[in-house]
């Protein structure tokens, strides 16, 4: 079976800054392809997802060019201003470039936003209504606190598909699951949302973590969604603030140990190639 890792960054500071590494050495340097395949290989990962960083149009054609030249990627999600009145023709033309056909997705930061109620701004419905016009998946990027509008826009757009990424960012290390689980749960009840069990190191004490830790988050991404609603995702390099590639995929393997392997396999792969629609005729990537 294919194993996908549904969650990387690449990015280059001598291209463009990264403003939001400044404060964390572990990762305010350059991380390349070739940074991330001894990864790829120890976990004997086929292929992967390349998720965009930062909010400039510049970095998703540079990304699907990458893509283009590079069989280990999978699949690239992009970036668009969701609130731009040509957000429709911005979509065609990502999808007239080298790499094109790896295009799957689009994110925004909305983690960043100040109103906890942006995603249901009509200019913002509109955008995500274009995604869907444009046979993409939305991934959302947020905070507990923006779980009831994620609520209220999943249901408002049915024919999206949706995969949320990072479990929606539990405060792990303050011991945030009583404010997390209510809005986390209600939004596992729309079937057109899938979730990344990712992310979820970062949101603990970076240097005091234990697998235990996040044991009861993890369980509830696995119960709440189902095995196959559940992506795996590195998170990839921001890992390395917390421990790292294969710390990040103990906490994937602990929670997955006792499914049986049909859904193992598709926690770690099979959901990724469904839900973003990833072509993989040719699985051996030569990562392993």
């Amino acid at each position: 079976m294919i194993r996908v890792d549904a969650h990387h960054h690449l990015w280059d500071l001598a291209v463009r800054d990264q403003p939001w590494t400044e404060d964390q050495p572990a990762i305010h340097r350059s991380f390349s392809l070739d940074d991330l395949r001894p990864e790829l290989a120890g976990a004997r990962i086929d292929r992967t997802v390349v998720v965009q960083t930062i909010t400039v149009s510049e970095e998703t054609p540079e990304l699907l060019a990458l893509a283009d030249r590079e069989p280990v990627i999978a699949g690239v999600v992009g970036w668009v201003d969701l609130t731009a009145p040509e957000i429709g023709d911005r979509l065609a033309e990502l999808k007239g470039l080298p790499g094109a056909g790896k295009l799957v997705g689009i994110r925004h930061q909305v983690q960043g936003e100040e109103d906890p109620r942006w995603l249901l701004r009509p200019e913002v419905i509109k955008g995500l209504q274009a995604v869907a016009d444009h046979d993409l998946v939305y991934d959302l990027l947020i905070i507990p606190q923006q779980l009831p509008a994620a609520v209220e826009v999943v249901r408002a757009l049915p024919g999206l598909t949706f995969i949320l990424d990072h479990a929606a960012k539990p405060a792990i290390a303050r011991n945030g699951y009583d404010a997390w689980h209510p809005g986390f749960a209600e939004l596992a009840g729309s079937p057109n949302v899938a979730v990344k069990l990712s992310g979820l190191i970062t949101e603990a004490d970076h240097d005091r973590w234990t697998v235990a830790d996040i044991e009861p988050y993890a369980r509830s991404v696995i119960e709440d969604f189902g095995p196959e609603r559940v992506l795996f995702g590195s998170d990839w390099p921001v890992c390395r603030v917390a421990g790292g590639y294969r710390r990040a995929l103990d906490v994937v393997d602990a929670a997955i140990a006792g499914l049986p392997a049909g859904d193992q396999e598709l926690i770690m792969g099979g959901n990724a190639v469904r839900w973003y629609g990833l072509d993989h005729d040719n699985e051996d990537s030569g990562e392993r």
